[in-house]
């Protein structure tokens, strides 16, 4: 079923960011000094994948602190004095009832409620910040035609410069990629993933070199 043309132009906007350079490190460290290198020579829209959290890669990345903590208080603080406003709407406003000459609204009474609507604000600022904040859900990815990025789980490290980078040439950027110890540079858009030459030029499957032929069948008794 086809998706509204509203949402495939956002997905696919979306994707856009992945469109460029994939390239495969074989450790942390040297994803790290590809990383700084990449950044020193100007290019900022950038993306790393490793199997496990690397120490110093936000550092390298020129990452800023996440806004997680931020949107997290404010709801919290918005659960708070929700809590607050209804109670005194409720008791003093909207049905007030004097019982035993005691006040509509007062603080103490209150605190309870207000507890619960600052935690479940504060959780659901959480669960949607970190949504929004990671783009998620993302139902489509190019780099997903990658066979290579398939050990991105595994003992696969990548950097990923995107072609919208204001620095982005496909050749000199795959030769710097390479320069700082890349296994392997494919160049991955829409339609999928392909080997760069030495000029930094698309392998075709007919420019590709032969497939090795499959080992003689062998049989042994069981």
């Amino acid at each position: 079923m086809a998706l509204p043309a509203f949402i495939d132009n956002a997905l696919r906007a979306r994707a856009d960011k992945h469109v460029g350079l994939l390239a495969e490190f074989s450790n942390p460290g040297d994803l790290v000094e590809a990383v700084e290198s990449v950044r020193r020579a100007g290019y900022t829209q950038i993306d790393t994948f490793s199997p496990f959290p690397i120490h110093g890669m936000d550092r390298a990345m020129g990452l800023s602190p996440s806004k997680l903590g931020y949107l997290v208080i404010g709801g919290g603080l918005t659960g708070c004095a929700l809590a607050f406003l209804m109670q005194w709407w409720m008791g003093a406003v909207d049905y007030p009832l004097n019982i035993s000459g005691k006040p509509f609204f007062s603080v103490e009474p209150s605190v309870p409620i207000a507890f619960e609507l600052t935690i479940l604000f504060s959780a659901l600022a959480a669960v949607g910040g970190m949504f929004a904040l990671n783009g998620l859900p993302k139902p489509y990815n190019p780099l997903f035609y990658s066979q290579r990025f398939a050990r991105a789980t595994d003992d696969g490290f990548f950097l990923q410069v995107a072609q919208g980078d204001k620095q982005f040439d496909r050749a000199a950027t795959a030769a710097l990629l390479r320069d700082h110890g890349a296994l392997g540079v494919e160049y991955v858009d829409h339609d999928g993933a392909y080997d760069l030459d030495e000029r930094g030029e698309v392998v075709t499957v007919d420019d590709a070199p032969p497939a090795a032929p499959p080992p003689p069948h062998t049989t042994r008794a069981i």
